[in-house]
């Protein structure tokens, strides 16, 4: 259904528009300015701005506004005597009065789920396809983007192939562990991800700033017994922790703690919340790591409601209701968002060998991969 403007209605300061379906824009001066769509004030091949907002006069009014035809508004702005026109569609599709902020990332914004929530499988595609069928790819990013991962399988079982995947959506995240890193047990290991043993729930490099924001990881040889993945919802864990003890929330929120990794050629750290929210109260980022927290420096009124909080998360993460769990085989490659889930692995025997190669991405390339995907549509 196409929406109509019924009238406009202008008081110098704010320029009002009353729409067909009962919603009200109420729109000020200053804000209509600085969003001015001519020529004059946006490159028209770019759209970015051509002035800043303190080229804008303090005292901006709207001398005129009216309408033209059904489908613009002419608005004179004054001292300026700046003309702007602005289509019926661009004004409703960004008034603040009606639409919500832009927010991609936020827990509110996505779909938690638990064990039990993939009856019909996990959001799983083929390789190939995902490499040449623009669909696809748009149905594998918007899983990711819905649910925090995707599986791919039939990938080529090459060494560094992992990095030309991630090529085609976006740009190698390079670390102290060098543009990909071997996911295989090794004598006296620097991480203990390079070991046979079982992994709690995690998340990656919560002691670097800013943070990796996505992993992914390649299996090209599995047959050993266990080493089985296991993957957490953390905005769900977030929100059944909020939901139990509001307070337990909250800790973990206001209070920031450290994260440290340390070897013979880095020493890496960072000072940030196990759960970060948005100006709006909604979860936006998770950090959990029991290998790499550091010392708990906190003011002694907090410590013991601290630890309280933190072990209250802690348990969540790993209850089994949250997780699930299944075995990557040759050819398989998952993807997941280190800001929301947490991964882990059961332990790995030595009847048998286990290699993945792991390499990480950023969310922003990604976004905006499926960005250009659905703009193509």
């Amino acid at each position: 259904m196409t929406i109509a403007i019924n009238f406009i209605r202008n008081a110098g300061d704010t320029l009002t528009i009353d729409w067909s379906d009962g919603q009200v824009s109420e729109l000020d001066s200053m804000w209509l300015r600085d969003h001015c769509q001519m020529p004059v004030s946006r490159d028209p091949n770019n759209g970015q701005r051509l002035l800043n907002v303190t080229d804008i006069p303090e005292d901006i009014t709207i001398g005129v506004a009216r309408r033209i035809g059904t489908d613009q508004i002419e608005v004179v702005f004054l001292p300026e005597n700046h003309t702007s026109v602005f289509s019926t569609e661009w004004l409703r599709e960004n008034c603040y009065c009606i639409n919500s902020a832009f927010d991609d990332r936020s827990a509110d914004r996505k779909t938690l789920w638990q064990h039990d929530s993939f009856s019909a499988g996990l959001p799983t595609f083929n390789y190939p396809a995902f490499a040449s069928d623009p669909a696809t790819r748009t149905a594998a990013l918007e899983a990711f983007s819905e649910y925090g991962f995707a599986l791919l399988t039939d990938v080529p079982c090459t060494p560094g192939q992992v990095l030309d995947v991630i090529r085609q959506n976006g740009f190698v995240r390079n670390t102290n562990y060098g543009e990909l890193f071997e996911v295989k047990t090794v004598p006296n290991p620097n991480n203990l991800a390079f070991s046979n043993l079982g992994l709690g729930c995690h998340t990656d490099n919560p002691y670097r700033d800013p943070v990796p924001t996505v992993q992914f990881l390649h299996c090209l040889v599995n047959s050993a017994t266990g080493g089985d993945s296991v993957l957490v919802d953390g905005f769900m864990a977030a929100d059944a922790l909020r939901k139990e003890d509001p307070d337990d929330f909250s800790i973990l929120v206001g209070n920031w703690v450290n994260f440290r990794f340390s070897d013979a050629v880095a020493d890496l750290r960072s000072r940030v919340p196990m759960i970060e929210i948005n100006d709006l109260g909604n979860v936006v980022r998770v950090r959990y790591n029991n290998r790499s927290i550091a010392t708990l420096n906190l003011p002694r009124d907090n410590v013991k409601r601290y630890y309280r909080a933190y072990r209250h998360f802690a348990d969540i993460l790993e209850r089994a209701s949250l997780k699930i769990a299944f075995r990557l085989q040759p050819g398989h490659l998952v993807m997941f968002d280190n800001t929301r889930l947490m991964h882990a692995r059961t332990a790995i025997s030595e009847d048998g060998a286990r290699h993945l190669q792991g390499a990480y991405t950023d969310l922003d390339g990604l976004y905006s991969a499926l960005n250009v995907l659905r703009r193509s549509d």
